[in-house]
This record gives C-alpha cells, sequence and structure tokens, in this order.
C-alpha cells in the first residue's frame, strides 16, 4: 500500500472524507506540478471504486479556502442543471466534491493543509497535446458547455482565486518597469521582442476597458483552457468533463477561449527554438469556432462573439508578454532548464502572435459567418 508523498498520509486523510467502503491504498496520480494529487482505491459492496483526493497548494493559491467556495459553488450548480436538463451521464459530466465526515466540502489538517476529494470519473482521460481538429472541437465545446452550465450562476460573485490574472493592462505595466529598470542588463539581447510588445500597447485594454464599461459581461470563466483540463471519453473520444478548477473566477469567456487558440493552434512546442515551425494551423482554429460555438452561442453577446478571433491573439501576446517580462526580471517566476528558456518562450508566442494577425481577416469572417 503507497500512502506517504511529499510527507503526506494520504490513506489518513482520505479517511476524513465520507467514502463507501474501505480504504485499500492512495497513491500519487497524474502530472500536475501544484497540487499533490493522489487516486484512492476504495473495497465497495459494489465493487472497487476510485476517488481522487487533493491537497491546495497554498503557496500559489493564498487564499485557499476562498478558492475552495468558488469550486463548492460550481460543482454543486453544475451537477444540478446537468440533473435538472435530464442528462443520461451527470455523474461523468461535472466534478463532484466528496463531503468529509463533518460535512464539510474540504478538510483541513493539523498543519493547515487543505484538501478536498473527487469522485473518480471512470473511462475518460486527459491528453497533454492537441493531436487534431477532433481534439480541439471536443475541448472547446466542453469549454464552451461549461461557461454555459455557469451563465446563469446566481448570489455573490465568486472569489478571483489569483486576482488581476488575465488582467492585460497590469501584465504589460509590469513589463514597463522591468524594461526601465533592466537589473540584469538583460534587455540589449531583446531588442526585437520589447519592440514588438511596445508596439502593441494600444491592444492591451481591450478587453479590460470592455468589462469596465459593460460593452463585454463579465461571466463565470475557467481560466486554464488547456486540452489537458478536459476528460476525453477513452471510446468516443468526445469531451466528457472539464477538471481543474482552482482557476475559475469572474472573468470573460474571451480569456478561456484565447487561451484555447493559443494552446491548441499551433504545432510547436511553447518553447520551440525554431521559429519557422511556430504558426496557426487554421484548420486547428475552424475546429475550435465549431465546438465552442455549438454550446456556447445561446448566451453570446454579438460583441463577445466579435471578439473571439482577437482575444487568441491577446492572451497569446499577454503570455508572451510574461516570459518576456520574467526574463528581464531575471527568471524569477517560470522554471527554466537553459538560460534563454523564458526569451525562447516569449519569441515562440509572439512568433503565433504574427501568424494569427496574418489570418485575422478568415478568421473573423469565419465567426461572422452564419
Amino acid at each position: 500500500m503507497m500512502t506517504a508523498h511529499a510527507g503526506y498520509d494520504a490513506v489518513a486523510i482520505a479517511r476524513e472524507f465520507s467514502l463507501s467502503g474501505e480504504i485499500v491504498s492512495a497513491s500519487p496520480y497524474g502530472s500536475g506540478h501544484i497540487n499533490d494529487t493522489f487516486k484512492v482505491e476504495v473495497k465497495a459492496e459494489g465493487g472497487p471504486r476510485r476517488y481522487v483526493l487533493q491537497r491546495i497548494n497554498h503557496n500559489v493559491f493564498r487564499r485557499p479556502d476562498e478558492l475552495m467556495a468558488n469550486v463548492e459553488r460550481v460543482c454543486a450548480h453544475t451537477y444540478a442543471k446537468l440533473k435538472q436538463s435530464g442528462a443520461p451521464d451527470a455523474d461523468r459530466r461535472t466534478l463532484r466534491l466528496i463531503p468529509t465526515l463533518a460535512s464539510k466540502a474540504w478538510h483541513i489538517d493539523a498543519a493547515g493543509n487543505r484538501w478536498r476529494c473527487y469522485h473518480f470519473i471512470e473511462d475518460a482521460t486527459g491528453h497533454d497535446v492537441v493531436r487534431s481538429p477532433e481534439q480541439a472541437y471536443a475541448a472547446a465545446k466542453s469549454f464552451g458547455a461549461f461557461q454555459a452550465l455557469l451563465a446563469d450562476l446566481t448570489g455573490d460573485r465568486l472569489h478571483e482565486t489569483i486576482p488581476d490574472f488575465h488582467h492585460t493592462p497590469s501584465r504589460f505595466a509590469r513589463f514597463q518597469q522591468a524594461l526601465a529598470k533592466d537589473t540584469h542588463g538583460r534587455a540589449a539581447a531583446a531588442v526585437p521582442e520589447i519592440a514588438f510588445a511596445l508596439a502593441r500597447a494600444h491592444e492591451v485594454t481591450v478587453v479590460v476597458d470592455a468589462l469596465r464599461d459593460g460593452t463585454l459581461p463579465e461571466r463565470v470563466t475557467h481560466n486554464d483552457t488547456k486540452l489537458n483540463n478536459v476528460l476525453l471519453d477513452d471510446v468516443t473520444q468526445e469531451g466528457v468533463c472539464v477538471i481543474d478548477l482552482d482557476t475559475v473566477m469572474p472573468g470573460s469567456v474571451l480569456y478561456d477561449f484565447g487561451d484555447l487558440v493559443r494552446t491548441s493552434t499551433s504545432p510547436a512546442a511553447e518553447d520551440e527554438t525554431d521559429l519557422s515551425k511556430v504558426r496557426m494551423q487554421f484548420p486547428m482554429f475552424e475546429a475550435l469556432v465549431k465546438g465552442y460555438l455549438e454550446s456556447a452561442d445561446g448566451f453570446l453577446t454579438p460583441k463577445e462573439k466579435e471578439l473571439l478571433p482577437f482575444a487568441g491573439k491577446l492572451i497569446t501576446f499577454e503570455i508572451g508578454l510574461r516570459f518576456l517580462t520574467d526574463w528581464l526580471e531575471g527568471d524569477t517566476y517560470f522554471k527554466i532548464k537553459r538560460p534563454t528558456h523564458n526569451l525562447d518562450r516569449a519569441r515562440t508566442q509572439f512568433k503565433l502572435v504574427e501568424s494569427i494577425e496574418d489570418q485575422l481577416p478568415a478568421m473573423q469572417a469565419l465567426v461572422a459567418s452564419p
């Protein structure tokens, strides 16, 4: 029986939750880098069952109770909506929290760590790399459906688990500060990249300004729309369930769709040094638009729909800007494996921005077509 990982007795923690049966094992699970995750095997009357146990990394998420309050509301709302709609597979379509023995949504251990437990979603898998338009379509359709389920979430505004996460003007201001200080004397090695960023200063406020003046509505958004945050059915390869809800908070749907474009349309790795391999593949964008609008078109405003192509450019630019800023600041945030890693990442993102800009008229025509 494997129980310990990073110094935690996962079996002992799992016993704090209302699991149906005898715990057989708890072993490290998944490829995530932030939270500690375990797969819990249970022997139950109807056969073996599995659960996912997680410790929330409070060094990354500084207000874990607010995070869990968000997750609890989102899980309860999406599950209720699915059951209400008569979805036959509602149990697989959303994450469901297992309450603690004290009927709480999360457990706090003696060291102050926050733990949660989910039902394990069987016969579905997360994939790290988008390999086909079909996968891009499935991911976009799932994220659109997730947003649609939450479009009528009532009650207080969700907590911002990472304040200003996609506030592009703040990211740009941080870049300008890093450039002005040039503490590590690196600006001279990134003259073209700096010029590229400065030339697009006028675009960084587009979404934030529209949210502020009401031109764009604030929504509940996922904010980490990578393919591996959607479980695909092992047989049909259809999207089953959106996972990793730690960054679910108020925002714009454009943040989610933009990150889908950034992470799904280029065949190159995020840190590819051969920039000739970096491009936005239009068929992948077509698949994203088709999948997303199939599930989200019912609640999107005309302005949200109009800005979907621009969103891909903006979020790609924002991430590139963050890489460039970290390079100028001495690589203090993103982990690096080589001296110019963050500069390489920035160059890759900016090359993708250029490719998106070249195809923007065709992207806009596609979205505008009936």
